[in-house]
């Protein structure tokens, strides 16, 4: 029987969590440039020098021909905005995605920040994206199958008053 995720071993998984530490200090780095004010593509910039900077390359750059190294999705955009020279206002919401290659392994992961001072109903967005996050992690135990993690975090979000946009709900992580 073959599987459909192959298992890892402790030296691509050291690739994998090293990928994705630079995934993680990236976006913690692009949350303090988050400001009214800046552009999206100022942001792509910087995300671009400090994955280089960390001995990494940027994942999304050139995949399928996308321009950039960040995703920049402005409030109503759901995924893969392109940055430009939108500047961000007092109450976005900013959701970025980072991807690098470390030693030919991916990292991956997008954070949504306020801009400012958020809206009363964006705060409700963001907190109730945040614990949909959580449920589904909780959910991520072994012999739990994917639905499982789907049903977590699709229950809290319509238990919520939203809805999940089915057509983008994740992908897997691993080897270029």
């Amino acid at each position: 029987m073959t599987r459909a995720i192959q298992l890892k071993t402790p030296r691509q998984l050291r690739f994998m969590r090293q990928a994705g530490t630079i995934v993680a200090e990236v976006l913690a780095l692009l949350g303090e440039h988050i400001v009214p004010g800046a552009t999206t593509a100022a942001l792509d910039a910087l995300a671009e020098a400090e994955i280089k900077k960390r001995g990494a390359m940027p994942s999304f750059k050139g995949y399928h021909g996308y321009p950039c190294t960040i995703c920049a999705s402005v409030n109503e955009q759901i995924v893969h905005g392109i940055p430009g020279e939108y500047r961000l206002q007092e109450g976005d919401i900013l959701s970025i995605d980072v991807g690098a290659i470390y030693r030919g392994w991916h990292g991956d992961a997008a954070v949504t920040y306020a801009v400012g001072r958020p809206s009363a109903e964006a705060e409700r967005v963001m907190d109730a994206t945040q614990e949909a996050l959580r449920r589904g992690i909780a959910a991520a135990v072994p012999d739990n199958h994917l639905g499982d993690i789907g049903f977590a975090i699709q229950s809290w979000v319509e238990a919520q008053g939203f809805a999940v946009v089915r057509d983008f709900v994740g992908h897997g992580i691993g080897k270029v």
